[in-house]
């Protein structure tokens, strides 16, 4: 696999669309950070990592509306191992006006583009959630 966290976003919009409750995954610390980011910002409910036969697996646990509407519209990925996408902290836009979020990592760890933004953090921009 090229880019596991195209794949991650992939399983997950996928996941949204067939109104599963949780999508699994090999995990990775970047894909766990990345979980950690979406479950504090409520894009998922929760996530939980596990082992099996040696091997990591993440579980992300998806969240809806209380009608069942989607909560995550559109999860893009942005930064491709082929054309990566590096921004100073002065160039991380909002996302459709601060109704979503960017996923940046910094030297710092991985962060929101807010976060980014405030702590003054630029980094390599991952994808944008909304």
């Amino acid at each position: 696999m090229t880019d596991p966290i195209a794949d991650m976003l992939t399983r997950i919009r996928n996941g949204v669309q067939a109104k599963h409750q949780k999508v699994e995954m090999p995990a990775s610390k970047l894909k766990i950070e990345v979980a950690r980011i979406l479950k504090e910002e409520g894009f998922v409910s929760h996530y939980k990592t596990s082992e099996e036969g040696g091997k990591n697996f993440l579980a992300v646990f998806l969240k809806y509306g209380p009608r069942g509407e989607n909560v995550i519209s559109k999860i893009d990925r942005v930064s491709r191992p082929g054309c990566r996408v590096y921004v100073a902290r002065n160039e991380i836009t909002k996302v459709l006006g601060g109704l979503g979020i960017s996923i940046v990592t910094t030297s710092h760890g991985v962060m929101t583009g807010k976060a980014a933004r405030k702590q003054g953090y630029g980094g390599e921009l991952l994808c944008n959630v909304y």
